[in-house]
């Protein structure tokens, strides 16, 4: 069985981007070091124009094959002329307000969001599935999630759009590992208790 894994940029007080989803104050985060270890660790879940941008579209994906994302994260793309932001994985875009989508890269999924991501989960596949967000997705799929990667970014929002958008429910993790940077920022590796 393939694990979902949400991988998520957040501040030290657990929102992933201000009130409107903007997480543009995090990426002054993304130094040398930091992005090294993203080249390195999870290059696929740096977006296709990014991997061309900084020459590193060659890199083998490591982790992941498959790509869950929400409709207000892929419209981001969308705004910049981008239909397929993560050319280089299965694109699967969860929208009842999409329709039909604009590149044959991407697939959406209208309804049954719960039963896709299953079969997914349930592929032959030697690589797992990232989970892009946002906070409704998550939300919605949180009791599919296997494996929470967690970059803290050391900053405090105040407000903004938390990490799942769900009802309350406990829900628990074993921390699996930790890595610090040289700017503060720490990346934390989850596993579901089952």
């Amino acid at each position: 069985m393939r694990k979902l894994t949400y991988y998520i940029a957040c501040s030290i007080d657990g929102f992933i981007g201000d009130p409107e989803g903007d997480a543009t104050a995090m990426y002054a985060f993304v130094d040398e070091e930091f992005f090294g270890f993203l080249a390195a660790e999870y290059p696929e879940t740096i977006p296709t124009p990014g991997r061309r941008q900084m020459k590193i579209d060659d890199l083998p994906n490591k982790r992941f094959d498959t790509v869950v994302q929400g409709r207000a994260s892929y419209e981001l793309a969308l705004k910049e002329g981008i239909t397929s932001p993560y050319a280089h994985l299965r694109e699967y875009v969860a929208s009842r307000t999409l329709g039909e989508s604009p590149d044959p890269n991407v697939e959406i999924i209208a309804d049954d969001l719960v039963g896709r991501v299953r079969a997914l989960k349930a592929e032959d596949s030697g690589l797992d599935i990232y989970l892009c967000g946002g906070a409704d997705l998550a939300g919605q799929l949180v009791d599919e999630i296997d494996e929470l990667i967690i970059k803290t970014y050391p900053i405090v929002q105040g407000s903004g759009m938390p990490m799942f958008a769900s009802g309350f429910s406990i829900t628990e993790f074993t921390l699996e590992s930790t890595r610090t940077f040289g700017n503060g920022a720490l990346v934390r590796n989850y596993s579901r208790k089952r």
